[in-house]
């Protein structure tokens, strides 16, 4: 993994962007995580005047507010790692003016290296293809195999299947602009002019972006008022476009005809959409 990048002093950069990467390649190449670890501000201007740039595993335990209730404390087994790299500007650039490259921990294997919280992204080319191979219906799991083989491992892929999950779920989430979640409130909003019974009810996250939607129109709430005894949940409906779990409250009347009793399109199939 030694990729020959050579730390020493008076290494300059251009801006802090470029000395953050080549910590994060440094890091990479010779086995170990890094973090940001603090900046320093001119107080009049606001510019930053040095950042530290350290490994992972710096850093001590917070004291524990509980530690006078206990009797027998556990010894700390934790050790501070002193890797760190300090810039200061100079001028316009940024100029290396301390550095320790060593390490109380073992390091990363290069064939973990691609591991590390540091080292994983996703380009926008793989992005592009993620996205493609998702539309042509081909399931995560094979769609990750099929790109590391593509680069020839794991190890050159640059991300984890977790990271595909949570990017790929995330783009679902911005998907649901207001261009779709508008058309579907403004609908919400002409069944209340119609009925006063329609009843509707979103979930919402951090950005306020819409996850969950519930719904039941006035028959389903008249069905469920009469054959509501008995109700079965199904959400094997995943034909949209987004493959967002379409879930139906369904039963029988008393012709044991199927009736619909209310509707749910869930962000995803997970203990907390479920209890909402």
């Amino acid at each position: 993994m030694d990729t020959g990048l050579s730390l020493k002093l008076g290494l300059e950069f251009d801006n802090l962007e470029d000395a953050w990467k080549f910590w994060v390649n440094y890091g990479g190449s010779k086995g170990f995580g890094v973090r940001k670890h603090y900046p320093s501000k001119n107080k009049k201007d606001g510019y930053i005047t040095s950042y530290i740039y350290v490994c992972c595993k710096e850093g001590m335990r917070k004291s524990d507010k509980r530690d006078f209730k206990t009797n027998n404390p556990q010894p700390e087994t934790k050790t501070r790692c002193a890797a760190r790299m300090k810039v200061k500007r100079v001028g316009e650039r940024y100029r290396v003016v301390d550095f320790i490259d060593d390490h109380n921990h073992p390091l990363h294997l290069p064939e973990t290296v691609h591991l590390l919280p540091c080292q994983r992204k996703i380009t926008d080319c793989q992005a592009y293809d993620l996205e493609m191979v998702e539309q042509a219906g081909i399931q995560q799991k094979a769609s990750f195999d099929l790109m590391s083989k593509y680069v020839g491992g794991r190890e050159n892929l640059g991300y984890t299947r977790e990271d595909e999950k949570n990017y790929l779920n995330s783009k679902r989430r911005r998907d649901m602009a207001y261009g779709e979640a508008g058309i579907l409130l403004q609908y919400f909003k002409q069944q209340l002019i119609d009925n006063p019974s329609f009843f509707h009810a979103c979930q919402m996250d951090l950005e306020e972006q819409i996850t969950n939607i519930f719904w039941a129109d006035a028959r389903m709430l008249f069905d469920y008022h009469c054959f509501g005894d008995v109700i079965s949940l199904d959400t094997t409906y995943c034909t949209n476009g987004d493959h967002r779990p379409l879930a139906i409250f369904s039963g029988f009347n008393h012709y044991r005809g199927g009736v619909i009793f209310g509707a749910a399109l869930l962000y995803d199939e997970t203990i907390e959409s479920f209890k909402w």
